[in-house]
């Protein structure tokens, strides 16, 4: 087993840790541990909410959770010689649950607490607990299926330089201020409030805190992608933009559906991971990997080779009005139509939800240059239910 460098212990929060991680992005959050390029260890890490959801049938964890905690990292890991202009090779080795906790959660989020890609059709808060069984999962909460996981980090990245921090910060506050009462808000702007920040105290805190951005979107470094098939085996290539790159990682997920469409998606869970580092000198100018990073996928999937696929265009399902290739409407509208399909075969519109937020489902753009419908797809393994879903 390699080397544990960062260790947690589920019974206490994020700041109370032996070394604790950070939920904010900020350069000037020390960093944990440090490696040399090469280097092969492992990182323990929370779920994304420090621990706020629990084994339990009561959704009233998911309705009140603290947005404002997550998503808590495990980090950042100093790569001794990466210099800003390099680029960070990351290799994806392994993942696991840690041993005792062995489940995961699903959620939708309340309107006015996070809300969801269809949160005007599920305003309310749900629950789902899923038990993993080696490589497959069930729920108590979505009877009837049974699917293999594609375990992944849902969030990786590495830290931003000051003058990237500023530039995010400026163009969200921006969005925001377009439609300032928005619920949910067009983007998650700094927070002060339950910021965990590493090492820092006093002062420096405070000021940090008042800086960081959130670690909700994905952003230049990475951060919260949400790519299912960033699982073991992946090598990841990330610009570096201050000394030591500075990667953390949290937000594990056994499994998830393309688009992670509850927001509390995918299947949530602590576990680890094992990962290797290395580093390519003048690799940002040398690949123009400047605006994103790149990766690799591993040769690790669950191998499903029958699909029920849902289509889904570019109108408006409350107005029926015509938008010009929107493939958000469009996949919006393949997700509700396959929803509605599944509520035929017994389940809820809740359990349906979070079975497209969790099952390895694949999200796609069919066609975006036929004016004025875009076309998504939604594609579900028909082998992940106990019974026949085709059309008879």
């Amino acid at each position: 087993m390699p080397e544990v460098l960062f260790r947690v212990d589920l019974n206490k929060p994020m700041e109370e840790q032996e070394a604790p991680g950070h939920n904010r992005w900020h350069p000037d959050i020390p960093a944990t541990v440090s490696v040399n390029p090469g280097a092969v260890f492992r990182i323990e890490c929370k779920d994304w909410t420090d621990g706020q959801i629990q084994n339990n049938d009561d959704p009233s964890d998911v309705r009140d959770v603290n947005l404002n905690r997550v998503h808590v990292l495990s980090g950042p890991v100093w790569v001794n010689g990466a210099q800003p202009g390099d680029v960070l090779v990351v290799d994806i080795l392994d993942i696991g649950a840690i041993q005792g906790a062995e489940w995961g959660f699903n959620g939708i989020f309340d309107r006015n607490n996070g809300g969801g890609f269809l949160t005007e059709h599920f305003p309310e808060a749900a629950k789902s607990i899923w038990d993993f069984h080696g490589i497959y999962t069930t729920s108590r909460h979505v009877p009837g299926v049974k699917f293999a996981g594609i375990l992944h980090p849902g969030l990786i990245g590495v830290a931003p330089s000051h003058e990237l921090l500023d530039r995010w910060n400026s163009r969200e506050k921006a969005l925001a201020a377009q439609n300032p009462n928005r619920v949910p808000p067009l983007a998650n702007l700094p927070n002060p409030h339950s910021a965990v920040l590493g090492s820092l105290r006093g002062a420096e805190f405070e000021r940090v805190a008042r800086e960081g951005a959130r670690t909700v979107p994905p952003r230049e470094n990475g951060g919260n992608c949400d790519i299912k098939n960033l699982s073991k085996g992946t090598r990841i290539y990330f610009p570096v933009f201050v000394e030591g790159a500075k990667l953390s990682l949290g937000d594990l997920h056994f499994s998830q559906g393309d688009g992670e469409i509850t927001f509390c998606g995918g299947i949530e869970m602590a576990g680890w991971v094992d990962l290797h580092v290395d580093i390519i000198k003048g690799g940002m100018a040398k690949y123009n990997i400047i605006h994103n990073p790149i990766f690799k996928p591993g040769p690790v999937d669950p191998h499903y080779s029958e699909f029920l696929v849902f289509e889904g265009i570019s109108v408006d399902e409350h107005s029926g009005s015509q938008h010009y290739l929107d493939a958000h409407i469009a996949y919006r509208r393949a997700c509700l139509n396959a929803i509605e399909y599944l509520k035929t075969k017994g389940f809820t519109g809740e359990q349906a939800y979070m079975l497209l937020g969790t099952a390895p489902v694949e999200g796609r753009i069919g066609g975006i240059v036929d004016i004025p419908n875009a076309c998504c797809t939604i594609s579900i393994p028909t082998a992940i239910f106990e019974q026949d879903i085709l059309p008879r």
